[in-house]
């Protein structure tokens, strides 16, 4: 019986919250923007690394070596080389770029053809394009591949293509840190605003709490309709900071599919995941409840009955 009880009380702290929500629509509206404001940025800063991981193949880790081999080494060599190389346990694979191959794109793409029809020879080297794996892309770790390949008698330059990918990482290290920065202010933002519109309700409804206390209300029972307009807030402003990303990724849906083809890809934006919903609705409810349960907190324990 007594779990009933409870349970109809809670239902009914619920039900007048909604209520009240509802009696004044325009207010109840403008909280529930700033929060999903405040709620959109962040998630929508994280959407966005999430979708240039993606739209870059995720190759924050593809750190590459190219094994640049002696011109007097022979393509059977080479291959030997190369299968030598594919036996290590931190390489995943192994490219062979054979030296005509490798001249045949120097003329494809360097604009220099005719020029060098004009040489007798060949001058490029065979080249290994050793691809680590990822557990094996650390900076030591690259540092003793590259020494390995470097004491090969048949090898003339070891180059490790890792820079643009250390630029990249760092790019995406600022990006997430950002995030979190952005996530703890505006998050103290939505616990000032659910705050704050709580502490304006407590003052209106002040003689009611003191009759309430006056008959035995406990202060528990007095927080309790507060504790869920907070959780109302949060969660209202989380759907509508949902809503609103929804809408920014249909938006930006055409024109980023129509920017990717161009550059010869087939990549689609990509809408926030059912776990990135999940934990926005989430943090929505808790921070409005945090904020809410601070603000009654402090507030319901100056309001007492007067004689």
């Amino acid at each position: 019986m007594s779990v009933a009880v409870a349970g109809g009380r809670h239902l009914q702290a619920l039900l007048g919250s909604l209520g009240r929500l509802a009696r004044s629509p325009l207010a109840t509206l403008l909280t529930l923007l700033v929060i999903a404001l405040a709620l959109a940025l962040p998630t929508a800063l994280r959407l966005f690394v999430t979708n240039a991981q993606a739209a870059t193949g995720n190759f924050a880790n593809a750190v590459d070596l190219s094994v640049f081999l002696k011109t007097d080494v022979p393509l059977v060599k080479a291959q030997q080389l190369a299968q030598a190389a594919q036996r290590r346990h931190e390489v995943a694979s192994v490219t062979l770029i054979p030296a005509d191959k490798g001249l045949e794109d120097f003329k494809t793409y360097s604009g220099f053809g005719d020029a060098i029809v004009a040489l007798k020879e060949n001058p490029l080297p065979h080249v290994l394009h050793v691809r680590p794996r990822a557990e094996n892309s650390s900076a030591p770790a690259l540092e003793a591949l590259r020494s390995y390949f470097t004491a090969w008698p048949e090898v003339e330059l070891v180059q490790v293509d890792s820079e643009w990918v250390m630029r990249f990482n760092a790019i995406l290290e600022v990006l997430r840190r950002l995030l979190l920065l952005a996530a703890l202010l505006l998050g103290i933002g939505v616990l000032a605003v659910v705050g704050n519109t709580i502490r304006l309700e407590i003052g209106a409804r002040r003689a009611e709490i003191e009759v309430t206390k006056l008959v035995g209300g406990s202060n528990a029972f007095v927080r309790r309709p507060f504790l869920y307009t907070g959780v109302l807030y949060g969660l209202g402003g989380a759907l509508l900071a949902w809503a609103i990303i929804a809408i920014a990724v249909t938006v930006l849906a055409e024109p980023v599919a129509t920017l990717a083809r161009l550059y010869g890809s087939r990549y689609l934006l990509s809408g926030p995941s059912a776990a990135d919903v999940g934990t926005l609705l989430g943090a929505g409810a808790a921070l409005g409840w945090l904020g809410a349960w601070i603000s009654a907190a402090r507030h319901l324990r100056s309001i007492e009955p007067r004689a």
